[in-house]
């Protein structure tokens, strides 16, 4: 019998969320886990290098900074050495003369004096031995959701990033666009988390959250009218306006910058199609883009919120997305529906979505 399982990962910047999904039973059976993320991790033994006034060597792969790149910062900041490989250090920025010009010394072995710390998002053997102890394997098919800004070395990466939004978000698009087995080539992360996990599909972590969120029965019920769903990630709030799996608009800002207060009023002027892109990015946001033909239909006035920080919603009455009982796993069920889903509209081989071009 072919292996039908699908093990889905979304890598965030505070957690790394695991569901294997296993069609033979119902999701709520699954293998959930909820963990800290790589640079979490990462994080955390450059800050204990720091408390000991050691140099650090990074090495591995390029990865999702954050945590991270704030360490690094922080490491050179009080007057310690911080050496790292090409590779890893793209991990901080996309410019190698910024970094060396900041201070990062790149070098391709590790000085004796240095602590050695590794960089990737995913470690597939580590967590195959982690389920192997409770005798569950891995399958086949594996699909990682991370976000990824792009490769940016000399331009804003917030700019950079929307850019991305602008040539998805295009009439007729949806949610599944942003699932791939080839993502864009300057999606440096998502190509770096493949090299890892060889075969993996890839997606942004946002609208794959979304798409979960879709899996709630009352949130489903009410886009396929038109609904609003906002993401409140540990890093970026993302809300996008959606009529069943199809795109309208999308907002996308900086959890740490959101307040009440602001989420209720940026989400409130998305759904009424009047937000404008200089208000998010004026606001160190990346920004916000309304197809026009949204201003044409009746505003999609029902709005649902999921991820580790929609508490910032508690206040404003809109809807807690529970999408099979878990909310923090809505990026992994969005990956599993999207997996499902394009793997009955094509054979895998001819991929799970096409990147628009430039003239398209």
């Amino acid at each position: 019998m072919p292996d039908e399982r699908i093990l889905a990962i979304d890598i965030g910047a505070g957690t790394m969320d695991v569901v294997l999904h296993d069609p033979a039973q119902p999701m709520e059976n699954a293998v959930q886990l909820v963990l800290p993320s790589a640079t979490a991790l990462v994080g955390r033994r450059i800050e204990r290098a720091r408390r000991a006034g050691r140099a650090i060597f990074l090495h591995g792969n390029l990865m999702g900074g954050y945590h991270t790149t704030n360490a690094v910062w922080r490491h050179l900041e009080v007057g310690l050495a911080v050496y790292a490989t090409e590779r890893a250090a793209l991990t901080v920025h996309d410019s190698i003369e910024l970094l060396r010009a900041r201070g990062v010394r790149i070098v391709d072995a590790a000085p004796p004096d240095a602590v050695a710390i590794e960089t990737r998002d995913l470690d597939l053997g580590l967590l195959a031995r982690a389920l192997g102890a409770y005798e569950v394997a891995l399958p086949p098919t594996v699909a990682v959701a991370a976000q990824d800004h792009g490769f940016s070395p000399t331009s804003s990466n917030r700019l950079f990033r929307f850019e991305h939004w602008r040539r998805f978000l295009r009439p007729g698009s949806t949610l599944l666009d942003h699932i791939w087995r080839t993502p864009p080539g300057y999606m440096t992360r998502l190509l770096a988390i493949q090299q890892d996990a060889p075969g993996a599909i890839v997606a942004d972590t946002g609208p794959v959250a979304v798409l979960g969120a879709l899996e709630d029965e009352r949130v489903a019920a009410a886009a396929e009218r038109g609904a609003c769903v906002v993401n409140a990630g540990n890093q970026h709030t993302l809300a996008l306006l959606v009529r069943g799996e199809e795109l309208f608009g999308v907002m996308e800002h900086h959890t740490e910058a959101m307040t009440t207060e602001k989420l209720e009023r940026l989400v409130g002027r998305l759904v009424a199609g009047e937000i404008t892109h200089d208000e998010v990015f004026g606001d160190d946001g990346h920004g916000a883009f309304v197809l026009r033909g949204y201003r044409e239909l009746e505003p999609f006035s029902f709005v649902a919120v999921t991820g580790p920080n929609r508490a910032l919603a508690r206040p404003l009455g809109w809807y807690f997305a529970a999408p099979h009982g878990a909310m923090m796993l809505s990026g992994c069920f969005g990956l599993i529906r999207g997996v499902r889903e394009r793997q009955r509209e094509a054979p895998p081989e001819r991929g799970l979505s096409k990147v628009p071009d430039d003239d398209d």
